[in-house]
């Protein structure tokens, strides 16, 4: 089995190295001074569960590589679009995309049964430019439950997790699938195959959609935001109208809202991934996190006050991103 890990920053450099160590190979595509690092000491993981290393390729020109059996794809997915030079060199006629992204993905609707199958969802795939990048029928949905950060250029730190659900958009079990969770627990990892990885989408999705934009507004912290009495209540409504969501497409996630708001004051000092990003004047995720979540709402006829008043300030917020006075 040949992996590339298009996108090598804290989580993919993470899985790419545990893959390795657990003897698939494996290619990087990073770059700058990331990149130079890797090729010189590998990438060096620093975890509470054992330090290793793994030296193994690198570059930043995928045409290097050639056509791989997986990619998996650790770029933010609002690149996706844009991501086709990088994509392409890799692809043969069977390779899979494993793409681990946050929020809903561009193939939500792809192989679901019922009213909506085949629905594009334009926040996520506008005009169907993601779709023309990855065709669907490569990918297969990751969520990820691991927190990692890149220490230094080569070096990442492993905080917390190391569960990777991954599951068809058709739902029920592949080949394709089995084969590359083998590989990841060969390395380490957790990789459950999911019936239908959509409730995990969800799960995940109903903190992420709640904490990152608050923490952009309020340039706050995890556990700032769940021991503020207004911010916590505000939280809550979010969820719950996230779960009524879910409910209206018939997904319907065994999670509780309060073990959700426990568990993220329990997280402590953490900076979200949308906070992390505008303090580095970055583009917010915006649309795949919250915009999504509000079209879906429309598209259900759901009520969502909260999520769209929420999404109104941090889209404005992020329409500064980058603009210097």
């Amino acid at each position: 089995m040949r992996v590339a890990v298009l996108g090598a920053g804290a989580i993919g450099a993470y899985v790419g190295a545990a893959l390795h160590r657990g003897g698939t190979e494996v290619h990087l595509v990073a770059r700058g001074a990331h990149l130079e690092a890797i090729r010189s000491n590998g990438v060096q993981v620093l975890s509470p569960r054992g330090d290793f290393e793994a030296r193994t390729p690198a570059t930043d020109d995928p045409a290097e590589i050639g056509p791989v059996d997986y990619v998996f794809l650790g770029l933010k997915a609002n690149s996706y679009s844009s991501a086709g030079p990088l994509l392409q060199p890799l692809l043969h006629d069977r390779t899979v995309v494993v793409a681990a992204q946050n929020g809903i993905p561009w193939w939500y609707f792809h192989g679901l049964k019922g009213p909506y199958e085949g629905r594009r969802i334009e926040s996520v795939d506008p005009d169907g430019s993601v779709t023309r990048v990855i065709d669907l029928d490569r990918a297969v949905g990751c969520v990820v439950y691991c927190s990692t950060e890149l220490e230094s250029p080569g070096v990442v730190r492993h905080l917390e997790g190391t569960r990777f659900s991954i599951g068809e958009p058709a739902g029920g079990p592949s080949q394709r699938c089995e084969d590359f969770s083998t590989a990841m627990i060969a390395g380490g990892l957790k990789c459950p195959v999911e019936a239908d990885v959509r409730n995990d989408i969800w799960i995940k999705l109903l903190g992420n959609a709640a904490f990152n934009p608050i923490s952009a507004l309020a340039r706050a912290t995890m556990v700032e935001i769940a021991t503020h009495q207004g911010t916590r209540q505000m939280v809550r409504m979010m969820m719950e109208e996230s779960l009524a969501i879910a409910a209206a497409l018939g997904c319907h996630p065994d999670i509780s809202v309060d073990k959700r708001l426990d568990g993220a004051e329990r997280v402590g000092e953490h900076k979200t991934s949308m906070l992390q990003d505008l303090e580095k004047d970055k583009p917010l995720e915006l649309d795949v996190i919250l915009a999504a979540v509000v079209e879906l709402a429309d598209l259900t006829g759901t009520p969502a006050p909260t999520l769209r008043a929420v999404h109104a300030v941090t889209d404005l917020l992020s329409q500064k991103v980058g603009v210097t006075s």
